[in-house]
């Protein structure tokens, strides 16, 4: 299996994410629900805290995907939900760091969205991903 960033020619390199990502090879997909920044008991953590909830929310998606006997670096799209997408803004250099020190230089094809709401009172951000698998 291989799995290589796609970039049209003539395109802006994009920062933190992939405009495509393409699979090749044998692979099965994992679909990650929705993961929001809840510890292995179901309590969230990081009320009020973006960068704490989304490190944890990523770190629940890698555990899940691990689960399933991948890797990090074999997630190909991502979808981060947000109920507030000033608090993300001012978060970036939080979420980096926690991108760095969870996924490494990986980016998977993304979207952002900002929502009036998520289903867990107090959660900030989920996110939901697929991952290709040999």
């Amino acid at each position: 299996m291989q799995i290589d960033p796609i970039q049209p020619t003539g395109w802006a390199k994009p920062k933190g994410y992939s405009n495509g990502v393409l699979v090749t090879g044998s692979t099965r997909t994992l679909h990650v629900a929705g993961q929001i920044a809840w510890d292995a008991e179901a309590k969230l953590v990081g009320q009020g805290e973006f960068p704490v909830q989304f490190t944890q929310a990523l770190r629940n998606v890698v555990v899940v995907v691990e689960a399933a006997g991948g890797k990090a670096d074999q997630l190909v799209s991502m979808t981060v939900y947000v109920t507030d997408k000033q608090a993300y803004l001012a978060a970036l250099p939080g979420v980096g760091e926690a991108w760095r020190s969870i996924i490494g230089r990986h980016y998977p094809a993304m979207a952002l969205v900002e929502v009036a709401d998520l289903l867990e009172d107090g959660a900030m951000v989920e996110i939901a991903a697929v991952a290709a698998l040999p």
